[in-house]
């Protein structure tokens, strides 16, 4: 593994669940960590929870379905605590469009897709050019077990998950020959304490996912 400094993990869709565990995992191998979400309560929450623990963190509020305010904000990031090391980009979905494929219409889908895949790819195109520039940077994606068990009663959860995988898989492709990495992850079933995933679980294995892609620098 290279020897230089670590840069931040900078977390798309931070919660208290599997984005304070991602923050966590990654501090503990001495990444610091930049935090985007909606809610600047929240964000401001979860700050002072990871700030108590010792966890250098900064944050800036961005809704990851507007391209252009989501760029700014990891811009910020960038400016404040040096570029993204690591991107992890696990928005939560929108729990409004979770409904029967004979209900979702095209507005329902236009919002889904907004979040899930335009968001995708102006988070990662927001942190690659500086990743080239350094030679490093993993990209990870989240995204709900519809992916793999497609329900017609969670259609939107299925069209956008499917269209999100293939958004990564070419990206992982473009970047093969580069000692970036890119790398979904699919969990199927609820997350939560005492859940089928505990989100310190899910932490681990983007944990892995990252190590795996940087044991070569």
């Amino acid at each position: 593994m290279h020897s230089e400094r670590l840069g931040p993990v900078h977390i798309v869709g931070a919660g208290p669940g599997v984005g304070a565990s991602v923050a966590r995992r990654f501090a503990r191998a001495g990444h610091s960590v930049g935090l985007v979400a909606r809610d600047p309560d929240r964000l401001a929450a979860l700050t002072r929870d990871l700030t108590a623990d010792g966890i250098p963190v900064q944050w800036c509020p961005a809704d990851a379905s507007d391209p252009a305010g989501l760029t700014r904000a990891l811009a910020v990031l960038a400016e404040r605590q040096g570029p993204a090391e690591v991107l992890c980009f696990s928005p939560l979905p929108d729990i409004g469009l979770i409904k029967p494929v004979l209900e979702t219409g095209a507005d329902d889908l236009d919002r889904a897709l907004a979040l899930n895949v335009a968001g995708a790819a102006a988070a990662a195109r927001a942190v690659l050019p500086a990743m080239r520039a350094a030679g490093r940077g993993t990209l990870l994606f989240v995204t709900g077990g519809a992916v793999v068990r497609p329900n017609p009663d969670r259609a939107a959860s299925a069209i956008v998950g499917s269209a999100e995988r293939t958004y990564v898989a070419l990206l992982s492709q473009a970047l093969a020959d580069t000692p970036l990495h890119a790398a979904h992850l699919v969990v199927v079933g609820a997350v939560g304490s005492g859940q089928k995933h505990e989100p310190d679980t899910v932490a681990d294995h983007l944990w892995q996912l990252h190590h795996a892609a940087a044991e070569p620098y």
